[in-house]
């Protein structure tokens, strides 16, 4: 029976962590890239979001619920799960590893990158955010948890394709690396190019 339970338990942290929030974690990303495109069209983008309707209700059951979900219980499974050196490959249980880091990163980066922009009491908008990555070791915490989840996101897509039956072979699950890599190159490029937006206005 516990052992049922769990299995669901992590069944549904696997779906939460594909549909809604690698969904709002890429759309999150592209939309901050708009900084490249300079501050003006970056604080339209954002006041676009901002007056959509309903947008707190949404917020709560589709991103802050998941995520607070997908976090605290994949924390748990950061630090309960064993390394199976013996029942998988090199390969996999080095991914099992930087998984379980990256999401450690991920979930603390997150916490913080809420506390300081969402729930900071400030409006959310260019100069906030340019503020925030003008001390080098926010920007360069930035760096990391942007990356760190970028390849969150997308190891946890490789596996989940496993899991759920879609990537059974060697050779689709070979394939669906290589296009999970290239995913996690873009959201990193799409991360970082816009956080370098952000810094660039101040020198």
């Amino acid at each position: 029976m516990e052992q049922q339970k769990d299995f669901w338990f992590r069944r549904l942290h696997s779906l939460m962590g594909v549909i809604p929030v690698s969904v709002f974690l890429a759309f999150h990303l592209f939309v901050n890239s708009t900084a490249t495109l300079g501050a003006e069209r970056y604080n339209e983008s954002v006041a676009g979001i901002a007056g959509l309707p309903f947008l707190k209700i949404i917020e709560f059951l589709f991103i802050f619920l998941p995520l607070l979900y997908h976090g605290v219980y994949g924390m748990y499974i950061a630090f309960t799960s064993g390394y199976n050196a013996g029942r998988y490959t090199w390969f996999r249980n080095q991914m099992f590893v930087w998984h379980r880091i990256s999401g450690v990163i991920t979930f603390i980066f997150v916490v913080w990158h809420l506390w300081t922009t969402r729930f900071s009491g400030n409006a959310a908008n260019f100069d906030m955010v340019a503020a925030i990555v003008e001390n080098p070791v926010q920007f360069w915490f930035m760096i990391i948890g942007v990356v760190a989840s970028a390849f969150h996101l997308a190891n946890g897509l490789w596996g989940f394709l496993i899991h759920w039956g879609v990537t059974v072979g060697p050779r689709s699950q070979k394939i669906s690396a290589y296009a999970m890599g290239g995913i996690w190159l873009i959201l990193s490029a799409v991360g970082v190019s816009a956080l370098l937006a952000f810094k660039n206005t101040l020198a």
